[in-house]
């Protein structure tokens, strides 16, 4: 079996990680500063806590996806890619889940201010996702190769000896007249 060929969303998504990446730092220190000039050190806490919890589901499903990738030409690749995403969106709901018991009644947490740091965030990275997409060139055929030559071509449409061939139309399943069966 021959290696396949790098997969064509990889580039988006790693940039998608990078700049996610900037953005969480950009708004993890805005957020700090609001929250802490909002609500003191537990508004600066809650900021912080909810850029983080938004930055870790974004990559989360990045780099669920870049490992799930990993597996490209396999014949199992279908069924490891979408077995692999999904237990990322289960591990992502776990940890929301487990956020949200440990955090409720924590006295440090001003909930207003970690909703809204957690809301900011989710749209921004939402945003890069977005801008992040719009500015990668991905032809629409991207994963397959296409023929060099034109012998390479005349060779695809023409198969050798014993290879499957397209099947020829049936002349006799045609349901459309000829113009000289018209009285």
């Amino acid at each position: 079996m021959t290696p396949a060929a790098p997969v064509a969303s990889n580039p988006v998504l790693r940039r998608v990680l990078t700049v996610g990446a900037i953005v969480t730092a950009v708004l993890a220190i805005a957020g700090a500063v609001i929250g802490f000039s909002v609500s003191g050190t537990s508004g600066l806490f809650s900021a912080l806590v909810g850029v983080v919890l938004a930055a870790l589901f974004l990559s989360i499903t990045g780099a669920s996806i870049l490992i799930a990738n990993r597996w490209n030409g396999d014949p199992l690749y279908p069924t490891l890619f979408f077995s692999i995403v999904l237990g990322g969106w289960v591990i992502k709901f776990v940890i929301f889940i487990a956020a949200l018991f440990l955090l409720r009644g924590a006295p440090w947490l001003d909930s207003m201010v970690f909703f809204i740091a957690l809301v900011v965030s989710i749209l921004a990275t939402l945003v890069v996702d977005v801008i992040v997409m719009m500015k990668m060139r991905i032809p629409y055929v991207s994963d397959i190769d296409l023929p060099e030559t034109f012998d390479d071509e005349e060779e695809a449409q023409n198969p050798a000896a014993g290879e499957d061939t397209p099947a020829a139309p049936d002349a006799s399943s045609s349901n459309a007249e000829k113009p000289s069966d018209r009285p």
